[in-house]
């Protein structure tokens, strides 16, 4: 099925009151897994690739293009519908770069940028996305991150409801990602969000929006979020995490000797990965039906 525009997959989920995945993965493996939940759920989907925990130098000498070549390869064979995301670029070039090589939808991390920066920046990509048939997704506020210990909300800040209003006005944006109590990183409890303040900024703001931070996203709260006209939410932690929770168990129970052709690059049973895989497309089949994305394809 060809790539359908982000925009396209948002409208219809909010229409139909329910939420679209964004489980971001950052090889063909975690790939195909996000890929194979989303078709046993069919369930529309919106796979992709993070710049935020990727080395800024291998995405700057060709890594935006090499992700791309994967993830246009396996989205535009997929049996349900599904957008490519790039996802928290570095900068106007990576996004630019990622529009180029296959990509119908980016979104450059600005949360951390003077404000008339992060306007005129945005506002850039969204003609040069635009003009070529992408999607844009910004950020307005700036979540906490997890870190050892606890959570680290110094340079965290919630989103303004009128500045965000400002914001899409002037930059022309798909989609809007908010600040209001959820976590980035956050694996181990859940986050502090304020519903009331998201319900504010969805009074003001007519895009749909996103919740980053999905790991931690109280699953109680999901039907409310949606109802405020949350339409997208993104997913990474908790899959990294279930996938190597299946390669340390499956390595954990290998005999001294193994076949090295059977465990690494065959692509079969007995593959490292395959365990890695397995645990991780269960968790997005999980999340797809919290969302309410089954059968919706």
């Amino acid at each position: 099925m060809p790539i359908v525009p982000m925009t396209e997959l948002l409208t219809c989920a909010r229409e139909g009151a329910y939420g679209v995945g964004y489980f971001e993965a950052w090889d063909i493996d975690s790939l195909e897994a996000v890929i194979a939940a989303a078709e046993a759920e069919k369930a529309p989907i919106i796979v992709g690739f993070g710049g935020a925990m990727a080395a800024g130098a291998w995405l700057d000498a060709g890594g935006v293009e090499a992700l791309a070549g994967i993830g246009h390869a396996l989205a535009s064979r997929t049996r349900v519908p599904s957008a490519l995301l790039f996802n928290e670029a570095h900068s106007l070039d990576q996004a630019r770069r990622a529009v180029d090589t296959g990509f119908n939808a980016v979104m450059l991390d600005t949360s951390a940028w003077p404000w008339e920066d992060a306007v005129t920046e945005v506002a850039d990509l969204v003609v040069y996305a635009h003009e070529r048939g992408a999607s844009v997704e910004a950020e307005l506020g700036r979540l906490p991150d997890a870190v050892e210990g606890g959570v680290d909300d110094s340079h965290a800040s919630l989103t303004d409801p009128q500045q965000a209003a400002d914001f899409a006005q002037r930059t022309g944006i798909d989609c809007l990602a908010v600040s209001v109590g959820n976590v980035h990183l956050l694996r181990d409890r859940l986050a502090p969000v304020d519903m009331g303040h998201l319900e504010a900024v969805a009074a003001r703001v007519p895009l749909p929006l996103v919740m980053h931070g999905g790991t931690s996203f109280p699953p109680d709260e999901v039907p409310r979020a949606i109802a405020s006209g949350v339409a997208k939410f993104n997913v990474g932690t908790v899959l990294k995490s279930e996938f190597l929770a299946g390669v340390r168990d499956t390595v954990a129970a290998w005999p001294e000797q193994v076949n090295v052709h059977d465990i690494l690059g065959s692509h079969k049973a007995t593959d490292l990965l395959a365990a890695g895989k397995a645990r991780m497309q269960l968790r997005v089949q999980e999340l797809i039906r919290l969302y309410g994305g089954h059968g919706r394809a």
